[in-house]
């Protein structure tokens, strides 16, 4: 379909063409004949005119009708469009919830792992001040239980300082309260020491001699039949101070506690 020419330039064709017209037929037309052809010209002016103002009218309704057509089907358009912007900015703001629940579960979760972690540490440090240990005492390597090590120390830490009165107690208790204990023949040894610095034989005799009777395999023997020697002729009993360092000499001839038992015999009346 061929584009019509506008209006405006419809006019100023018509306008030439009457002025070329005018021109070019003055000399074949009279007055009557020009006034006559000027009025058909002007009503077929008009008449475009007219025509033209109707198919402006007209192509102006056509327009008006299509965009108002365009303007009815693009309305569900625009409002599916604002529908489906809405779902994605609630999605995207459930998205950020559902993200930050996340974090906040992990902190959580990281949380709880770390606290279970510091309890269950702890309950294996508490657990291991009760487990029994490895210790070696006296040449003798045996398991003891915290308590039992703690206790052990802590009157050989009194002995140590001198105070023979409370190294006595505290060294009474510990064979009192650990029978079966691996320390029990040093504790044996070291209290028949207390009773020997303060003097009583008697009861170091007794102690020096359980050792030797229960543990004669131990590192403290010989020391403790030497010990108990002394303490025989102390109470005023030579044989029995003899057949003691005889025991000592016979039984461990290599120890250091024998060469003193061999110069000691010799001087027994």
């Amino acid at each position: 379909m061929k584009p019509q020419p506008s209006l405006g330039a419809r006019f100023a064709f018509l306008a030439a063409f009457l002025i070329s017209f005018g021109s070019a037929q003055a000399g074949l037309f009279d007055d009557d004949e020009a006034r006559k052809a000027i009025l058909d010209l002007r009503q077929k002016v008009e008449a475009l005119q007219l025509r033209s103002a109707n198919d402006l009218r007209k192509a102006n309704e056509d327009n008006g009708k299509l965009n108002a057509e365009l303007a009815s089907q693009m309305e569900p358009l625009r409002r599916s469009l604002l529908e489906l912007s809405n779902q994605i900015e609630a999605l995207r703001a459930e998205l950020a919830r559902l993200r930050g629940q996340d974090e906040q579960l992990a902190r959580e979760v990281s949380e709880v792992q770390l606290r279970q972690k510091d309890i269950t540490q702890g309950v294996e440090d508490r657990l291991k001040k009760f487990e029994p240990f490895k210790v070696t005492v006296d040449g003798q390597e045996f398991m003891a239980e915290p308590g039992e090590a703690r206790d052990f120390d802590s009157a050989l830490a009194i002995l140590r300082k001198g105070d023979f009165a409370q190294g006595q107690r505290a060294f009474g208790n510990f064979v009192r309260r650990y029978p079966g204990s691996g320390y029990r023949p040093s504790a044996l040894f070291w209290l028949g020491n207390t009773h020997y610095a303060q003097r009583n034989f008697a009861e170091a005799l007794s102690h020096y001699t359980e050792l030797v009777n229960a543990a004669p395999g131990h590192v403290r023997a010989p020391e403790a039949l030497l010990s108990a020697a002394n303490c025989q002729l102390e109470l005023k009993d030579p044989t029995a101070a003899r057949k003691a360092l005889d025991d000592l000499i016979k039984a461990y001839p290599k120890s250091e506690a024998a060469t003193v038992a061999v110069e000691r015999r010799a001087t027994i009346k």
